[in-house]
């Protein structure tokens, strides 16, 4: 006599009640330990006793999970792409000026410059947001360069958007905090423009 077996329903995925709060906390332990490029959907699940698709059900991407794990205020993942498809030479301009507009916003701001500050002193926090701008930012602009050293540059882009948010949210440098957001952009913008295109 052979075992029939189960056979699978369609629509949302089971999971009891807590499924949710157990899959952010699995993504929060094994995005610890492994980082974000060693850690997948189906570790996460695995780790939390569930199916991966309950957690695509939550959550969407493993990008999606990341963000909501660590408390990531912006999307580079999902923003960057239709920033670059915009007009060529304006991207260095519409770059900062995504980043600035997003960080006047208190409530990105607070999460961001939180992030910034245990991202600088923690060793555990370093290497994830690192992996995730890496992959979800830097690789993402790389890709949309045709040239032998689009990593190189789409990396002297974060640096100086790492660098502008630094010293105008968390040291909170005088004069940067009190240039308007449409002179930082005039300002800056040529700079990450060049380093993209130049």
């Amino acid at each position: 006599m052979t075992e029939s077996r189960p056979v699978r329903r369609r629509g949302r995925p089971r999971g009891g009640t807590d499924s949710r709060a157990r899959i952010l906390g699995a993504a929060v332990d094994e995005f610890g330990e492994h980082g974000y490029e060693g850690s997948t959907v189906r570790s996460i699940a695995a780790r939390a006793g569930v199916d991966s698709a309950l957690v695509h059900h939550y959550f969407g991407t493993k990008a999606d999970l990341f963000a909501e794990a660590v408390g990531i205020p912006l999307r580079p993942d999902v923003d960057v792409p239709g920033i670059l498809a915009g007009p060529r030479d304006e991207v260095g301009a519409r770059i900062i000026r995504y980043v600035l507009e997003a960080f006047e916003q208190p409530e990105i701001r607070r999460r961001g410059v939180m992030l910034i500050r245990t991202a600088v002193g923690s060793k555990l926090t370093t290497p994830l947001l690192a992996g995730f701008l890496s992959r979800e930012l830097i690789g993402r602009i790389a890709k949309s360069l045709d040239v032998d050293d689009a990593e190189v540059r789409a990396s002297l882009v974060a640096s100086q958007i790492a660098g502008l948010l630094l010293t105008r949210y968390v040291v909170r440098l005088p004069a940067l905090v009190a240039v308007p957001v449409d002179d930082l952009v005039d300002r800056i913008g040529p700079t990450v423009q060049r380093y993209l295109f130049g």
